[in-house]
């Protein structure tokens, strides 16, 4: 059974909230979990302790405006300060769990964040774990694409973007769940989170070289969010030799909270000890 523990620190834009999954003895590494937009880090405390259980320590913070931290309802406020937030998360934990591997693990959003982050400067870590990149997004009309930007400007909290969550699973007690979440955010995306989604999206395709860091990608083929796409964008540019693009035929969005959680999530373990054992 994980340990779960919880706190916060100040971050940037706003006060930080975070909590983790512990292991019972030493952990053999940290993992930072990076969660997706308007949803909250508390999503993933089966990801949390499974990852425990394996015998990692597992860090998730709430980005700005989102679960327990503070800031306007899903505003991120900004990519770069996201990603100096998840940066800040990562050297918590690291004194914590002094002297063990360090990884990052993303969803949504939260890859493209992680990305954002390990093809910005070189990165101090062992590897990333992204999850439904969205590099290439297929929601949104390009009327809605065009503006966002001005929007951005003049009315960042103003909502542009509504989120279908029929689209995040295909278990119904997945997107119940979702919907009955007092964390989660239900409204649509501010103008600020959505334009700070897409310009970091082709910020992070025009750098993908910079990718140097062994990189686990998981995608689900039926993903409508993120278009698939994405992964194969990933796979031709980045700079990485240590790369594996796991797709997972069917699986909607959130892949690990798809009926075929276990097998997504032992794939992620058994990535995670291969790259502890070869340090």
């Amino acid at each position: 059974m994980a340990r779960v523990e919880e706190g916060a620190f100040e971050g940037v834009g706003s006060r930080i909230a975070w909590r983790a999954w512990l292991p019972d003895g030493a952990a053999r590494a940290v993992v930072v979990l990076v969660h997706g937009v308007a949803e909250h880090s508390g999503r993933y405390a089966h990801v949390g302790a499974r990852l425990a259980e394996a015998g990692f320590a597992v860090y998730a913070l709430d980005h700005v405006g989102h679960g327990k931290s503070e800031g306007g309802k899903a505003n991120i406020g900004s990519m770069a300060g996201a990603a100096d937030n998840v940066a800040g998360m990562l050297e918590l934990a690291s004194r914590e769990q002094p002297g063990v591997p360090r990884f990052l693990l993303g969803h949504s959003m939260g890859s493209l964040i992680v990305l954002f982050l390990a093809t910005r400067a070189p990165l101090e870590v062992n590897g990333i774990v992204v999850s439904a990149p969205p590099l290439d997004i297929p929601v949104g009309n390009p009327i809605q694409k065009l503006f966002a930007p001005v929007l951005s400007r003049l009315t960042p909290n103003l909502g542009v973007l509504a989120l279908d969550s029929s689209m995040i699973s295909r278990d119904p007690a997945v997107r119940a769940a979702y919907d009955a979440d007092p964390l989660v955010y239900r409204g649509k995306l501010p103008a600020r989170t959505a334009t700070e989604i897409l310009l970091a999206g082709e910020t992070v395709k025009g750098r993908l070289d910079r990718l140097t860091v062994p990189t686990l990608v998981l995608h689900g083929t039926a993903d409508a969010l993120a278009a698939p796409s994405s992964s194969d964008l990933i796979e031709r540019g980045a700079g990485t030799g240590d790369l594996i693009v796991r797709r997972y035929e069917g699986l909607y969005h959130e892949v690990f909270n798809e009926p075929e959680q276990d097998k997504v999530l032992a794939d992620v373990v058994e990535w995670l000890r291969a790259h502890v054992t070869e340090q």
